[in-house]
């Protein structure tokens, strides 16, 4: 897929201060996108800034969240402070944030493991979509990235509640979509990585060796595609990569 530019875009991603998010924020970055910045941790999240300022790209805005713990308002009020840092401008989401506890059979799982899987993994990305939703609206042309699961298609063996979490995910897409076909400049897709080098892989998979998987920066150039003018019309769709 030949990689394209995302000048002039300002685009919020999640789960931007380690693994696959800050990935994400450093190629959107260097593709010529403001990007907006949100994670937990303020060390790592400066981190993620401090990286993409220094190789000249245009200066991200960082706002800590915690999207385990944020109750409704809370995330009217993330959607509040980021009109306000971009002037009201918001051209598309990368849902990267990601929950995992560890793959056990299911009578070793608990409900709060499921619970909070579900928060983070399906809960929080429509709660965040909603809230910028009328940020979006005005965009001439919006993508809403959800970063998928295999296991969100496919169920297995103890992967429990973080499997069913990313089929929710993919619920909550289809269903964004529908709701969004009336709208020319608005788009929804899940991008499924698959086996990569991330945090998370390392986690899920620890026998794998790091050469029976891909580079997160070799699905980089899918991930600026779909966020830009050049997938549009594209929607609803679960890619994988």
């Amino acid at each position: 897929m030949t990689q394209t530019r995302l000048d002039n875009k300002t685009i919020l991603v999640t789960g931007a201060s380690n693994g696959l998010g800050a990935e994400i924020a450093k190629a959107y970055a260097a593709a010529g996108a403001t990007v907006v910045l949100t994670g937990r941790e303020i060390k790592r999240l400066e981190r993620v800034y401090d990286d993409i300022v220094a190789v000249g790209s245009t200066e991200p805005y960082a706002v800590v969240f915690d999207m385990l713990e944020a109750k409704e308002q809370e995330f009217e009020n993330l959607a509040k402070t980021i009109a306000e840092a971009t002037n009201g401008k918001l051209d598309g989401i990368v849902h990267s944030a990601s929950y995992f506890y560890a793959l056990s059979p299911l009578d070793f799982q608990t409900v709060d493991e499921w619970v909070n899987q579900y928060r983070i993994n399906t809960v929080a990305p429509m709660a965040l979509t909603r809230a910028v939703l009328p940020l979006l609206k005005r965009s001439p042309d919006a993508s809403v990235i959800f970063v998928g699961e295999t296991h969100g298609e496919k169920p297995q063996a103890y992967w429990g509640g973080f499997g069913a979490s990313k089929a929710g995910l993919n619920y909550l897409c289809k269903v964004v979509a529908d709701e969004w076909d009336r709208f020319e400049n608005l788009r929804a897709n899940v991008l499924v990585p698959g086996s990569i080098n991330s945090p998370q892989r390392f986690k899920t998979h620890p026998g794998e060796a790091a050469s029976e998987r891909k580079n997160m920066s070799d699905i980089m150039p899918d991930f600026i595609w779909w966020a830009s003018q050049e997938s549009r019309g594209r929607t609803g769709k679960i890619v994988y990569l």
